[in-house]
């Protein structure tokens, strides 16, 4: 085991093959369609997000990770291949939409859209999914509104990690939060966090390459927890203990099952069965429904200069702000082409062949 660096989670150097991001995607969305969606188009919109996670090197929430989970839930009959997005509750502003159990994905991009959709009519506009999937990348969907010269936020509220500060057992997700700003010339300020310590797909990508992983990445084993949290990851929040402000990650982390869970009305992981539908929330605001679109965007490129130029402290190179590295690996990646890692490779290499898919590599 070596010690842990987080250059030792991603591919580059270790590849077992390097892929065309539009070969790529073309490859994902024929698996998806053999594996049960429908709708070309559908197919296509999946493939795309996943693989833009890759090419920001989000390699935890794209290909690498998803695609086998994905297609394996759509063909067991856990993921509905064909869902009928339902808009249960409206206003001008808002919405709550019923993502029918299909991929999560599919019903991001339905409620970052919709939430677009109002925002260019009322300045605002926000809306809650309940009875959904897992829906990949936090950041995809914040990044479908910058585009439109607003800004976008989006959470989700799934499965079982998180110990909360002073609890004995996980009771919650990972509860990611995801913000984006557009600049001018700039790259765009986008944060994307998990309100535990690290992402659960980071812990399972160290194991897979043979890398330790910091203590502070796991909550402190307890000899009492209940049989039913056996085997779970056992992630303590933000801050790690209460002593390094655990208590901000873990009131940043119900803060979400609030927005994604209760608001929703999914409900929150804690207090639903194993496997339960997932939650999430999306937010899109118009920028000049506050000042110019132009005058943000010039002011953005001013301020995210002035980080850059941050005299670094010894030891690192330069100031970063969120955003900016995913940026430099998608241009990178774009021009140089996707690392995969051994295992991914094998799996798309057998799932091509059992489906009648024509591998990109």
């Amino acid at each position: 085991m070596t010690e842990f660096d987080f250059k030792t989670l991603k591919a580059d150097g270790k590849a077992a093959a390097v892929v065309n991001h539009v070969a790529h995607e073309e490859m994902v969305a024929a698996l998806f369609e053999k594996a049960g969606v429908p709708n070309r188009q559908d197919a296509r919109a999946v493939a795309k997000t996943l693989v833009l996670a890759d090419l920001r090197g989000m390699d935890t929430h794209g290909t690498w990770n998803l695609v086998k989970s994905y297609t394996g839930g759509l063909m067991r009959g856990d993921i509905n291949p064909r869902p009928n997005f339902k808009v249960v509750h409206e206003t001008p502003s808002t919405a709550t939409v019923d993502g029918d159990r299909g991929l999560g994905i599919l019903a991001g991009r339905f409620a970052m859209s919709l939430a677009m959709e109002k925002a260019a009519k009322v300045g605002t506009g926000s809306v809650a999914v309940l009875n959904s999937k897992h829906f990949a990348m936090c950041q995809a969907y914040p990044l479908m509104a910058i585009d439109h010269d607003m800004t976008g936020m989006s959470v989700t509220s799934n499965g079982i990690a998180m110990v909360p500060t002073n609890a004995r057992d996980a009771w919650t997700g990972t509860n990611p939060i995801a913000f984006a700003a557009p600049a001018d010339k700039e790259p765009p300020f986008v944060l994307d966090m998990a309100t535990t310590v690290t992402a659960a797909g980071k812990i399972g990508i160290a194991k897979q390459w043979g890398v330790s992983v910091p203590d502070g990445w796991f909550a402190p084993p307890d000899q009492s927890a209940s049989p039913l949290h056996a085997g779970l990851s056992r992630q303590p929040p933000v801050g790690s203990t209460r002593e390094m402000g655990s208590h901000k990650g873990w009131g940043l982390a119900v803060m979400v099952d609030i927005l994604a869970g209760v608001l929703s009305a999914n409900g929150v992981p804690g207090m639903l069965p194993p496997n339960a539908p997932s939650g999430h929330y999306f937010q899109a605001m118009r920028i000049d429904g506050f000042r110019p679109a132009a005058d943000f965007k010039r002011y953005m490129d001013e301020m995210l200069r002035n980080i850059r130029s941050l005299a670094p402290a010894k030891g690192h190179d330069r100031v970063l702000y969120a955003g900016l590295l995913e940026w430099e690996s998608e241009q990178k990646r774009r021009r140089e082409g996707i690392p995969l890692p051994p295992w991914t490779v094998e799996y798309f290499r057998t799932a091509c062949a059992e489906l009648g898919v024509r591998c990109a590599f």
